[in-house]
C-alpha cells in the first residue's frame, strides 16, 4: 500500500503507486470530474477569465444527485432565499475548483508513467509533488472521500458494520477504497506537515 512521505534531501512529497493502485486513483478522480460537470453549473474552459468572473447566472437549488449536494451544501438553511443567492455567486467557481483538483490527480499520475490504458503488471508509478500539488491532491481527496462515502451511506460509528461485511461483498470492496483513499489522505497531510 502506498503513502506519502517528503523526501529528504528534496523535499518535495513522494509516493510510489502500483500501476493498479494508480489507475483506481484516477478512475476515481476522472468519475468525480464526470459529475462535476455532468449537471448545471457545469466548468466552462474557454470563457474569458473577466467574462467568467462577471458572471453570476450560477444555479440557485441545491444539486439534486446525494453527492453534490454534500460536496455544496445549503449555506443558510434556514433562509432560502440567501441560500439561492449565495450559491449562485458561488457554486459554479467551486465545481471549477474541485474538478481542477480532480484533474491534477489525473495529470500527476500520468505525467508520472501512468498509461492511459493499463496493460503492463508490475507497473510502478513514482509520484513527485511539490507543496502546492500536494495541496492540491489534499483537498481532491476530500472530495474523493466525501463522495465514496455518500454512495456508500457511510456513517460515523459504523465500523462495526462495514468490517461484518464478508469480503466478496461489493459495498465492502468500495469501502476498502474509501478506507485507502482516506489513507492516502492522512499520509499526505503527515508528509505536508513534516518539513
Amino acid at each position: 500500500m502506498s503513502a506519502f512521505q517528503r523526501h529528504r534531501r528534496s523535499k518535495r512529497i513522494i509516493a510510489t503507486f502500483t500501476g493498479f493502485e494508480a489507475d483506481l486513483l484516477r478512475s476515481l478522480a476522472a468519475q468525480l470530474v464526470e459529475l462535476l460537470r455532468n449537471e448545471a453549473a457545469v466548468p466552462r474552459d474557454h470563457v474569458d477569465p473577466f467574462e467568467a468572473m462577471m458572471d453570476f447566472s450560477g444555479p440557485e437549488t441545491e444539486p439534486d444527485d446525494p453527492v453534490l449536494a454534500r460536496l455544496f451544501p445549503t449555506a443558510y438553511p434556514s433562509d432560502p432565499e440567501a441560500s439561492a443567492e449565495f450559491r449562485r455567486f458561488t457554486e459554479g467557481a467551486l465545481r471549477d475548483g474541485k474538478a481542477d483538483a480532480a484533474i491534477a490527480i489525473i495529470d500527476g499520475l500520468e505525467e508520472a508513467g501512468l498509461p492511459s490504458e493499463l496493460t503492463e503488471e508490475g507497473l510502478m508509478i513514482d509520484v513527485e509533488l511539490d507543496e502546492p500539488d500536494a495541496e492540491t491532491w489534499m483537498r481532491s481527496f476530500t472530495d474523493l472521500r466525501l463522495a465514496l462515502a455518500t454512495r456508500l451511506g457511510v456513517e460515523e460509528g459504523d465500523e462495526a458494520v462495514w468490517a461484518a461485511m464478508p469480503d466478496d461483498d461489493p459495498r465492502a470492496q468500495a469501502h476498502d477504497i474509501y478506507d485507502w483513499v482516506g489513507y492516502l489522505q492522512e499520509t499526505l497531510v503527515h508528509a505536508l506537515s513534516s518539513r
